[in-house]
């Protein structure tokens, strides 16, 4: 005789982020540089209405691309990440451009968006960790912490260049001290590998718009005077070959998760 119950099966489930190793943050970099060199370039090659439009409508395409894949996918994935870059820069510019609004209080308004995307995410699923991206719940929470990154981090980096009157160059320096301080934190002081990955998530992109700014700005606001466009060509070649090779060799795939199927049914 039996009584009817059994215990929960695990359902695998498969993981919709990469993981993280150094050609990760290699392609980060890549692409919050990209994002600000491409925003800065349709700007002033359309004019800003046309080019917040054909953003939107990249990060939209971008969004929907990875979201109907069912699982990692190195050209989906990175696709998006280049596209939320290119947006998240836009969404930062056109509070400042547009609105007048000083970059102090926009990195506060982005901040606290963000910190209200981690506080809800993190009370309804439990964690903020990305080795649970494995349903669209997760993942939507997980694109929304994406795109207040950008946005906190461009406003942060026109903040420390432009306000605080640093420039370029010495924001580039103060990006990079401070990105490694998570990652000692993590490597020699046993700090959160979640809060680590995400403070050195949100640093990357204040360090790549401020290079991509110093290489393409003109010279007489503190840049290189290389061009937008340039700029932003050399970035596309070279992040398109990281992929490329993530895409062959699948060296950032995660382990499917396994999850019970009565938690599942919950969801």
């Amino acid at each position: 005789m039996t009584s009817g119950m059994h215990p929960a099966r695990n359902l695998v489930r498969a993981l919709k982020v990469p993981e993280i190793t150094a050609l990760f943050w290699l392609a980060k970099g890549l692409s919050t540089a990209l994002g600000e060199s491409t925003s800065d370039y349709l700007v002033t090659a359309l004019s800003p209405i046309p080019a917040v439009l054909l953003g939107f409508v990249g990060f939209v395409v971008s969004l929907v691309v990875q979201f109907a894949v069912r699982r990692y996918n190195a050209w989906a994935y990175w696709f998006a990440v280049a596209m939320v870059g290119v947006f998240g820069t836009m969404a930062a510019d056109v509070l400042h451009v547009g609105f007048d609004v000083p970059y102090t209080l926009s990195a506060l308004l982005y901040g606290i968006v963000l910190l209200a995307v981690y506080v809800v995410w993190f009370r309804v699923e439990r964690t903020l960790s990305i080795h649970s991206v494995d349903r669209p719940r997760r993942e939507a929470f997980y694109w929304a912490a994406v795109v207040a990154t950008f946005a906190l981090g461009t406003a942060a980096g026109d903040l420390t260049a432009m306000t605080l009157h640093l420039g370029y160059f010495w924001s580039i320096v103060l990006f990079a001290v401070a990105i490694t301080v998570p990652a000692a934190g993590y490597r020699w002081w046993r700090w959160n590998a979640i809060f680590c990955f995400w403070c050195a998530y949100v640093l990357t992109r204040p360090l790549g718009a401020s290079v991509a700014d110093w290489l393409g700005k003109p010279t007489d606001v503190g840049g290189l005077g290389l061009g937008g466009g340039p700029v932003s060509l050399v970035l596309a070649v070279l992040i398109a070959g990281v992929v490329a090779y993530l895409a062959v060799t699948k060296i950032d795939v995660q382990a499917d998760a396994e999850t019970p199927t009565a938690e599942v049914g919950r969801r």
